[in-house]
């Protein structure tokens, strides 16, 4: 029989808005825990899906939050003013609240959330394979369940924690990462395709390619221009490929993906707390 890794404390979990990340997080803490969740949505087939995962499902989002000890917050960003009126404030009262929406500040999370533990967090889409990388910060006072939040984020992948003014770098560069990746390698296969080489072969090999480099970053802590520098060699294949990097900018053009996307994220959690603040007259 599988016992709870959040503690004894954590009898119920609740996920508000089982989506793609809110579902991932029922997966992985069925695999490992056996604590009751309730999930929610608002759609019938997120229901019906959260339903098979072995939640129960409900459109109610007050009852989900009243009925659980600790509750993630994974809705996108604009529905969150949503959730906040149809949530009694008594409701959060005790809870452990962890949030998982984009750009949304803790201040901003407890001018709603009132009397709870509230945390903020960053996994990304990698949880699907228990390969996220999560990236956690806690309101000034919060703490006393810090263990359960690391555990919860445990049963997805990686955790680290972090001040919360990185959390928003963090965003852009873990949390939109697999999607950036995932176009590199799609230019990657198409150049080869380009060259002769079948898709699936050059779409399998790139993947091989990608493990196999960040294997090698990890166990040889270097810059990874040395990594670079040991593949190039005198007017090589790999030089040539450089220069057209080089010259095409692709360094510069990913440096600012990444901080375009940070800003982004800023502006996200700028724009909710305004708009919360307006609409509950806080």
């Amino acid at each position: 029989m599988k016992t709870s890794i959040l503690g004894s404390k954590i009898r119920t979990l609740a996920v508000i808005g089982a989506g793609k990340m809110g579902s991932a997080i029922i997966r992985a803490v069925r695999k490992h825990n056996n604590v009751e969740i309730i999930a929610t949505g608002r759609r019938d087939v997120t229901l019906r899906a959260a339903e098979k995962l072995g939640a129960k499902a409900t459109r109610d989002n007050d009852y989900a939050v009243r009925n659980a000890d600790m509750v993630v917050l994974s809705v996108k960003p604009q529905h969150f003013p949503v959730v906040a009126r149809q949530v009694n404030r008594s409701s959060w009262e005790g809870k452990i609240v962890v949030s998982i929406m984009a750009g949304v500040r803790i201040s901003t999370l407890t001018s709603v959330i009132r009397k709870a533990e509230v945390y903020r967090a960053m996994p990304n889409i990698n949880a699907l394979v228990g390969k996220a990388t999560t990236a956690v910060a806690k309101e000034e006072n919060a703490g006393e369940n810090k263990q359960a939040v690391e555990e919860l984020f445990k049963c997805l992948g990686s955790v680290y924690w972090v001040p919360e003014e990185i959390l928003d770098v963090w965003t852009s560069l873990a949390g939109s990462g697999p999607a950036f990746l995932a176009e590199i390698v799609d230019a990657l296969v198409l150049g080869a395709v380009a060259s002769g080489m079948p898709r699936d072969l050059a779409y399998q090999a790139i993947l091989d390619v990608l493990e196999g480099t960040a294997k090698l970053l990890r166990k040889r802590p270097v810059h990874p221009a040395e990594i670079r520098d040991e593949v190039t060699t005198p007017a090589g294949t790999t030089i040539r490929g450089i220069m057209v990097l080089e010259s095409e900018g692709v360094k510069a053009a990913l440096m600012k993906t990444i901080e375009e996307s940070y800003r982004r994220s800023v502006q996200i959690g700028s724009e909710i707390d305004q708009y919360i603040r307006k609409q509950l007259g806080l």
